[in-house]
């Protein structure tokens, strides 16, 4: 089954870009293009693609609104929201993850890791420009803690093991090798740990993890 994409920017040139390449995939199909934030909400409503590709500045609504409408709170049927940019700007990424995009993307980023971003946005898991999000995470980290839920109920070792791998930015793939346990498992575990934590996707996953103090100041970044 392909995968179809709903462009979203209100540049004609990047959004021919992102087609070229994006559909130079076997798997990705391109359903739609939008030239606004507002067209992109009724079109992704109307097409109900499996990613949407959404930029941060564009006329009528920015990316953030597009994102809240499509995938934020509150939203019975949520689509995935993959937020591409120009712009490294720490209100934005954040703004993107707390609307509930799975991703952030850099313009500037390889086509192999826009692409790689649609699959795993596509399969359920998430991928974040590295050089964009600890960063990002691990600064927002002191000032946001007090404000962190703590769990429902309490994290097991393993469960804190995977946790620790999501906010490195592990796929569950990678997670599956490094812990030697089997793919299904970790899906498991990141059931348990949403339900626990009261989040929605691995993103928000690994947003609690750093902005809780999990993760300590030494973590590596890749």
């Amino acid at each position: 089954m392909s995968i179809r994409v709903l462009l979203a920017d209100d540049q004609a040139m990047i959004r021919s870009g992102l087609r070229l390449i994006l559909e130079d995939q076997d798997d990705v199909t391109v359903v739609g293009e939008a030239a606004d934030g507002a067209e992109a909400v009724e079109l992704a409503r109307r097409l109900r693609p499996d990613v949407c590709l959404v930029d941060v500045r564009m006329p009528r609504l920015d990316g953030i609104e597009v994102t809240r409408a499509l995938a934020g709170p509150g939203v019975a049927d949520p689509l995935r929201v993959v937020v591409v940019t120009t712009f490294d700007l720490d209100e934005y990424v954040h703004g993107a993850l707390h609307a509930g995009a799975v991703g952030f993307v850099l313009k500037g980023a390889s086509p192999a890791l826009l692409v790689e971003a649609v699959r795993a946005a596509h399969a359920g898991d998430a991928l974040i420009s590295p050089s964009v999000t600890l960063r990002l995470l691990r600064r927002l980290a002191p000032a946001r803690a007090a404000a962190i839920a703590a769990p429902a109920r309490p994290l097991s070792a393993r469960e804190v093991e995977v946790i620790r791998f999501i906010a490195r930015g592990r796929t569950n793939h990678e997670i599956a090798a490094e812990l030697f346990i089997s793919l299904s498992t970790v899906k498991s575990h990141l059931t348990a740990v949403q339900q626990k934590l009261g989040v929605r996707n691995r993103v928000e996953i690994a947003a609690w993890a750093w902005e809780g103090g999990l993760m300590g100041a030494g973590e590596p970044s890749g």
